[in-house]
């Protein structure tokens, strides 16, 4: 027998913004082989978390996806949906509610997020008490006077990689200081799994770094970029329809349910959607051809593949809940009656 250790992980009932919480659970395995079927469920102390009341606070972590834990000997990650006493789904497990269990849904997230010095309070690059140069130089930048937190994010990279999510890049952003990284999978659940993993790693990697992340969509007020998470989604019928005409109907079913999208894609998003910095208004709803100001876009690839792959919903916040956005672009896309 062999001791392991299983990182139990799960989102708070805080809102509008969710938080990661997570424990650790130590249980002896004779030949444990990594999955689901092998792992119990675990209660936690849902008063301490915004999900029970301290006279019935007990809830319930039922262990939905599994990953190799890459910064512990005999580790393992453990996503976990929240359950109620009774074995229902908590009101604040978004994952549950996703309707795609045939996986005919695949998302591509972009999750841009802030890198911020504990000591200063401010991003990576900017002075105490001033500013660094103007946007420009930082995107995609090379070399000590643009680029900073490149070992940070080299080092999350690998741990995601290690880990065995579907890890597909990463990029300096805009503004300084700012990064993204991209995540691609076959399921909406799946995918919204790994974009927390990759979350967790990155929120845990920062303590050790001096460092922590800010998924705030507009945390430097004025002339700076925002951080958003786009989000890149097909099905069947975006994937082979070859049809201008259906994209557009698909596309025109996001028009009348702006709120309800606006109203999951993140806390202070109005913030973010001015219209500028490769932002559409959060008034305004539009969708283009390789139209980064736009609300959704269609990417020139898809066009030029005969209208056959996919869409790039850019409103999501950099702090919204990728289980809810995608629950919410399947619902719409559903509603096209389009088979």
């Amino acid at each position: 027998m062999s001791k392991i250790k299983l990182e139990y992980i799960w989102l708070d009932g805080y809102r509008p913004t969710q938080n990661l919480r997570s424990k650790t659970k130590v249980e002896e395995h004779e030949d444990f082989q990594g999955t689901i079927e092998e792992l119990g469920n675990w209660s936690f102390d849902g008063s301490s978390t915004q999900q029970a009341s301290g006279g019935a606070s007990d809830c319930l972590l039922k262990p939905v996806a599994i990953y190799p834990d890459p910064a512990r000997v005999d580790g393992y990650l453990v996503m976990t949906e929240v359950l109620n006493a009774d074995g229902t789904a908590h009101k604040s497990n978004g994952r549950a509610a996703i309707e795609d269990e045939d996986n005919d849904f695949w998302f591509g997230f972009e999750q841009e997020y802030f890198i911020m010095d504990t000591a200063t309070q401010l991003p990576l690059g900017f002075p105490i008490g001033g500013y660094p140069g103007p946007q420009g130089m930082y995107y995609c930048s090379v070399g000590g006077r643009n680029t900073h937190g490149r070992d940070f994010v080299e080092e999350h990279a690998d741990l995601c990689i290690d880990a065995g999510l579907n890890f597909e890049g990463i990029n300096q952003e805009v503004a300084s200081g700012q990064w993204e990284f991209q995540l691609f999978a076959q399921g909406a659940k799946k995918a919204g799994d790994e974009i927390w993993i990759a979350r967790y790693l990155l929120d845990r990697l920062t303590e050790k770094y001096g460092y922590y992340i800010e998924y705030h969509p507009k945390p430097v007020k004025g002339d700076w970029n925002g951080s958003g998470m786009h989000a890149n989604f097909s099905n069947t019928v975006l994937r082979t329809c070859g049809s201008q005409e259906t994209y557009e109907k698909i596309c025109e079913a996001f028009r009348p349910v702006v709120k309800e999208h606006i109203a999951v894609y993140g806390e202070f998003n109005d913030q973010r959607l001015t219209g500028d910095h490769e932002t559409a208004s959060i008034d305004d709803f539009s969708y283009g051809v390789s139209d980064r100001g736009a609300s959704i876009r269609i990417p020139i690839i898809t066009v030029e593949k005969g209208w056959k792959g996919w869409l790039e919903d850019r409103r999501p916040a950099s702090n919204g809940d990728p289980y809810k956005i995608a629950g919410r672009i399947i619902k719409t896309v559903k509603s096209a009656n389009i088979s």
